[in-house]
């Protein structure tokens, strides 16, 4: 079986849909002058590059391309860093090939 590396994760994402909830966004950055080093890991770890440092240094999130995939929830929720829901129903990803 052979596998194209020159497809990157961001041509990948193109595919899947967002259906965004203006003023509910599923996570939020609890506010911070310093980030914890957890919070500045999602900025690597994120798959779908979903945080940015803003030009103060803190860590924003932008959730429009949230693939919902935890890897945040399980980095940052239980040091308090991010609140995580789930969108509500008909909100959030929409794959397109499952």
């Amino acid at each position: 079986m052979s596998t194209d590396r020159s497809v990157r994760v961001e041509d990948r994402l193109f595919y899947n849909r967002y259906l965004l909830d203006p003023g509910r966004p599923h996570i939020k950055v609890r506010p911070h002058t310093t980030p914890s080093s957890e919070l500045v890991s999602m900025l690597t770890t994120c798959p779908a590059h979903c945080y940015v440092a803003n030009d103060k240094h803190q860590i924003e999130v932008a959730v429009d391309g949230c693939i919902e995939c935890g890897t945040c929830r399980v980095i940052c929720e239980e040091s308090g860093d991010i609140e995580w829901s789930y969108p509500r129903g008909g909100y959030g990803v929409l794959f397109k090939f499952g």
